[in-house]
């Protein structure tokens, strides 16, 4: 540029007829200009002259043909890049060396596009969808079976367990019984509706009763001891003539013998060894 300035402030030289530089509204002849104030570049270490486009990024200058991806060497001039430990790279070039690949299309999660990350693997934002409705889940609650994420209502419509009494689903837990499933709250004693579950029960009629009320509608009485015969745990018990004993109860009504596995001989209501039974 040429103006009314006279001489260059450093060297003193007449400006008139050639080129010049401002800089805090003192004038500069081009060499002296370069020379006190150009930038170097990062790229190819020489002083960017007032006469080239100096870019700058984060206090760093390039001349224009030196602002290039690091690893293609594309330009990078009024395009989209990343830095790296001060390195700078397109987009691409980035997305090869650092950003995540997708868990569901294993394609690259793009600098800048949102990211979805569970149990330690990424997605893009439209790949994070149920597997069944195939709406994005984005921060819904989600169950995953399979290594395939599903959200609630379509995970519960899928593979949960409906309750055999209430017919409502089952979250967690629940009992098991004759292969159907129910809520530790549904599974009651079929007489009395307490709750069995971790409690000992009978089964009658495929319905489920606590001891007590499967003794008291049930179970039949011990000849002896008038007790109902559960034979819950395995007990013993004896059967003769359409009456029954508790194994321990089964002996003689005159000297208390054990008749369990003996030869024994009845009188009336009462049985007898055969020793107290011929007396």
């Amino acid at each position: 540029m040429t103006s009314s300035h006279t001489d260059c402030h450093f060297c003193l030289q007449s400006l008139r007829g050639r080129k010049y530089a401002l800089r805090e509204e003192n004038a500069y002849c081009v060499p002296c200009y370069d020379s006190l104030y150009a930038n170097p570049c990062e790229e190819c270490k020489q002083p960017i002259e007032c006469n080239s486009k100096d870019l700058a990024y984060k206090g760093r200058h390039w001349h224009e043909g030196c602002f290039r991806c690091a690893k293609c060497s594309r330009s990078l001039v009024e395009k989209p890049f990343a830095a790296k430990d001060e390195v700078l790279l397109c987009t691409e070039c980035y997305s090869d060396e650092y950003s995540s690949r997708c868990f569901h299309c294993q394609k690259t999660i793009m600098p800048g596009s949102r990211k979805m990350e569970f149990k330690g693997s990424c997605w893009h934002e439209s790949c994070f969808v149920c597997q069944y409705c195939r709406q994005p889940l984005g921060t819904k609650p989600l169950i995953t079976k399979d290594n395939e994420n599903y959200c609630v209502p379509c995970f519960e419509k899928q593979f949960a367990h409906h309750c055999y009494a209430c017919k409502k689903v089952i979250t967690s837990g629940g009992v098991t019984y004759h292969d159907q499933p129910w809520h530790k709250e549904c599974f009651v004693c079929a007489g009395c509706k307490t709750q069995l579950s971790g409690q000992r029960f009978i089964s009658k009629d495929e319905y489920p009763y606590c001891v007590d009320c499967f003794s008291r509608f049930y179970a039949k009485k011990c000849a002896a001891c008038k007790k109902p015969i559960t034979a819950l745990g395995g007990a013993k018990y004896v059967s003769f003539e359409e009456r029954q004993w508790h194994g321990e109860c089964f002996k003689c009504a005159k000297c208390s013998v054990s008749l369990v596995g003996q030869e024994f001989l009845t009188g009336q209501d009462d049985i007898f060894c055969h020793d107290c039974g011929s007396a």
